[in-house]
């Protein structure tokens, strides 16, 4: 079986995160834009349970597919506004709709192209 290209990754994890009740769900291409990602993952999150409940989504597809998590962060104190997963090609971010709004990673990443 070939291997997946990032694309295919990402928008794989973007119907996991969907069909998890994340809102929002955005695929955003920005291999142009920098050197150490290719594809961003964006998703609404509620809660810690729901943040928890979709990591370990992304890493149950992450593990299934022979690939590596590079690192998980949480970009709050508590938590539960910001999670990161990086798997290299593909970064998953987990927000809270206030992270989401203040940070505006869509915004802040315009000339990335939208996929999903």
């Amino acid at each position: 079986m070939a291997e997946k290209t990032a694309k295919e990754n990402a928008l794989e994890i973007a119907q996991i995160l969907e069909d998890g009740k994340g809102e929002d769900v955005r695929v955003l291409d920005v291999a142009e834009l920098n050197s150490w990602t290719d594809y961003f993952v964006i998703a609404t999150i509620h809660s810690s349970a729901h943040w928890q409940g979709l990591a370990k989504q992304v890493k149950d597809y992450v593990k299934a597919n022979d690939m590596e998590i590079h690192v998980t962060n949480k970009k709050s104190p508590d938590g539960d506004d910001w999670n990161l997963i990086d798997i290299g090609p593909v970064v998953v971010h987990l927000m809270s709709l206030d992270a989401r709004n203040f940070y505006e990673l869509e915004k802040l990443w315009h000339a990335g192209k939208v996929l999903k």
